[in-house]
């Protein structure tokens, strides 16, 4: 294996990417049953009742029944909206319309909020590759939620949504990247 984090990161970033895409559609299906459950347990253990979560890609673990449940049950549900300049503007998606942002990830339309607004939040939920048993999280390269949540003065609690084979002993780590203070994967909730 290479010495080089950056390249470290790259192989690693493809195997997992792969196993994403050849996952069968039955254990996908559970998986979402899954963390929908762990969600919610994440969401009643922390009382959170405003947060912010990503609309998954095809591949990614399945966030938008949880989100759905969220919205039902009145908790302000804050979506990530990606920016040419590096950073995340945030809405609500409020026209329940969705858009292909930069980089291809689906994003909710509604009125933009400014960077700022995750400030407000009281869970963080973030995509991730692969989170460690320390929590360094594992990311998909653009740096996006690093910038995000490296700017934050006072962050609120951060956990990072993972296939169960997505957490793993050790990821390859670099100075920019923010780890987080807990992984979700359909089985359990591990709080570092």
């Amino acid at each position: 294996m290479p010495d080089d984090p950056t390249v470290v990161k790259r192989i690693l970033r493809a195997e997992l990417r792969e196993r994403r895409q050849v996952m069968p559609a039955h254990e996908r299906e559970l998986a979402r049953e899954g963390f929908t459950a762990r969600l919610q347990e994440l969401v009643g253990s922390t009382g959170a009742r405003s947060l912010s979560c990503y609309l998954s890609m095809p591949t990614e673990p399945d966030t938008r029944p949880f989100v759905r449940w969220a919205e039902a049950n009145g908790i302000r549900v804050l979506f990530p909206v990606t920016r040419e300049d590096g950073l995340l503007d945030w809405t609500v998606g409020e026209e329940e319309d969705e858009v292909t942002g930069l980089h291809g990830m689906p994003e909710p339309v509604g009125e933009l909020l400014g960077p700022m607004a995750i400030n407000d939040v009281d869970l963080i939920l973030v995509p991730a590759a692969a989170v460690d048993a320390t929590g360094m999280r594992l990311g998909w390269g653009r740096g996006y939620f690093d910038k995000t949540l490296g700017s934050m003065g006072k962050c609120p609690p951060v956990y990072a949504i993972v296939f169960d084979g997505e957490f793993v002993e050790e990821v390859p780590r670099e100075v920019h990247d923010q780890p987080v203070n807990g992984v979700v994967t359909p089985t359990r909730i591990v709080a570092f």
